[in-house]
């Protein structure tokens, strides 16, 4: 994403400048409004493109835009442990949001270096992760599938990787989202730093405990985390320096930090309050 010009006889890289922001530990109903809020923001030109790091405290269960809770998400279960459910934007199926670095992405469909198709843009915002794993010294991969990708009824969203989501020795170890609205591009996703197998399934529903624990040790082979693979202990914070690092190289751009002004965080709680700690949209489907 760089721009030569030429200065005499001289060209000259221009590398594009977007923001960058760390949100740190927020509420799971936050974390959504913000995202909500920086597409909205960049869709009337008033930030940049941005990239935004974020942690959730307490964890939380994000479902897919068009994801149905009712007989697939034990409501009883997220209750009893204080995990509350927040539903997305984009699509997918439902991720755990507990021990990991998330992160989400905003540019305009129009920025001149993001193809049109939506698995055309997950290659080029992903290449960012791919060299957030590189610094890690973690060999990871595109996932890209034989012909048609194959889909199963599971409500979980990490036992099944998509086109251009990144892979370790075949299991999926980052999970990615995106959507379109207002012309711009909202990629969001979870890199586990661990996975609870057990905490994980507890939150979903199954017609008898034989298939719970059948799908669960089915997910062993499916999922991996940056823990489960590094050569060393890798915390967030360590994660949060090798993947800001990789996504300036990937995208080929500069990211300068950025912090919200007042106006723009009475926006996002507004927001918060009435749209992502409602039921009316959270248990919409």
């Amino acid at each position: 994403m760089a721009n030569d010009v030429i200065n005499g006889n001289r060209l000259i890289s221009m590398t594009e400048t977007w923001y960058f922001i760390d949100t740190g530990k927020s509420l799971p109903a936050f974390n959504m409004a913000v995202d909500e809020c920086l597409l909205n923001w960049h869709s009337k030109g008033e930030i940049p493109p941005i990239i935004r790091f974020y942690e959730w405290e307490p964890a939380g269960m994000s479902v897919g835009y068009f994801q149905k809770t009712k007989n697939k998400i034990d409501l009883d279960a997220l209750k009893n442990q204080n995990i509350p459910l927040v539903r997305r934007l984009t699509g997918g199926r439902a991720v755990l949001h507990d021990q990991e670095l998330t992160y989400s992405v905003i540019v305009s469909e129009n920025h001149p270096d993001m193809p049109k198709s939506v698995k055309d843009a997950y290659r080029v915002i992903s290449k960012g992760l791919l060299e957030g794993f590189k610094l890690l010294n973690i060999e990871a991969s595109f996932s890209i599938p034989e012909g048609k990708l194959e889909t199963t009824q599971s409500a979980v969203c990490f036992e099944e990787p998509s086109w251009y989501e990144l892979v370790i020795e075949g299991k999926k170890a980052a999970g990615s989202a995106q959507t379109r609205q207002k012309g711009v591009i909202l990629q969001h996703g979870s890199i586990p730093i661990t996975i609870d197998n057990n905490k994980l399934y507890d939150l979903f529903l199954y017609p008898n405990e034989r298939v719970k624990e059948r799908a669960k040790n089915a997910f062993k082979d499916k999922a991996v985390s940056i823990q489960d693979v590094a050569t060393e202990k890798v915390s967030v914070e360590k994660a949060r320096t090798a993947f800001r690092q990789g996504f300036a190289k990937g995208l080929d751009i500069e990211l300068t930090s950025y912090e919200f002004n007042e106006a723009q965080l009475r926006e996002i709680e507004e927001l918060m309050y009435s749209k992502y700690m409602n039921d009316s949209w959270n248990l919409s489907r």
